[in-house]
């Protein structure tokens, strides 16, 4: 019998699109979704994760963009936040398998985030443990081609609301 979902809250977490000066999206490439036959694809997303209980967002998402990419504070601005939550639920086949099986998806604020660096100052491997083995710079509409499907709703909305301002 399967943990059933509907009982279970949505994990808190802030997503960041880190766009550069011509307006291209920063996307990884999942370690743990890398495919090596080609028939599903990989899983590209862009950097994400958890809102601690005593974290605002702001701080949670620079903090999580240094983690994930490398990316220190003083090489971004923060240009936009999300105005609402944006929500997913995992599918059944991943529900009560990651986070502990103690959430049933995951509520986004997201952070638009404009980065003023230069690609070099991009490190996947600043953190003990790395999430991405590539990335690369999109257009922002190609984003949603490249996630995984449970996702694909959600970064459509982020781009449409982000879109005037990237």
């Amino acid at each position: 019998m399967g943990i059933d979902p509907a009982g279970l809250p949505y994990r808190p977490c802030v997503g960041i699109m880190l766009v550069n000066a011509e307006g291209r999206v920063f996307v990884g490439q999942r370690l743990d979704r890398r495919v090596t036959d080609k028939t599903e694809g990989d899983a590209w997303q862009m950097p994400q994760g958890g809102i601690d209980d005593d974290e605002e967002l702001h701080p949670a998402g620079l903090r999580e963009l240094e983690e994930e990419t490398g990316v220190t504070a003083d090489l971004v601005t923060i240009l936009a936040e999300s105005r609402e939550e944006y929500l997913y639920d995992l599918p059944d086949h991943l529900t009560g398998k990651l986070w502990g099986g103690r959430y049933r998806g995951q509520r986004q604020r997201w952070l638009l985030i404009r980065f003023n660096g230069a690609d070099k100052q991009i490190r996947l491997d600043a953190h003990s443990h790395p999430e991405f083995a590539a990335w690369q710079w999109v257009d922002p509409d190609q984003l949603a081609e490249l996630i995984v499907p449970f996702k694909k709703r959600v970064y459509r909305q982020v781009v449409e609301e982000f879109r005037d301002l990237i």
